[in-house]
């Protein structure tokens, strides 16, 4: 297993989202969506090879990976370093992720 890590950007992309579906959805729901967030980061540690490359190749943003939520719109993205995981955000994939992902340095 190896060690992930949130950048504070993946944090407050964690936050908002749990927001967002707690307002839209009521408590039961926000809660749903942070344990399958944190569920997916435990995948991550066990598996990191297992996130697609396809949006960080279509992004022009070399060896980002995501980790799509089982059930819900969004997943993690992140670099997979020598030793440990990089959680760069925690986007929706119906943003405009090229412009977002631009960002990612």
């Amino acid at each position: 297993m190896i060690e992930v890590r949130l950048r504070p950007l993946a944090e407050a992309d964690l936050i908002e989202r749990v927001r967002y579906y707690r307002h839209e959805g009521g408590d039961e729901l926000g809660e749903r969506f942070f344990d399958t967030a944190i569920e997916s980061l435990r995948t991550i540690e066990r598996m990191p090879g297992t996130g697609s490359p396809r949006i960080g190749e279509l992004c022009g943003v070399p060896g980002l990976r995501s980790h799509r939520f089982a059930g819900f719109p969004c997943g993690w993205f992140y670099f997979e370093r020598d030793d440990y995981v990089d959680i760069v955000r925690l986007l929706a994939y119906a943003q405009d992720l090229a412009t977002i992902l631009g960002e990612v340095d």
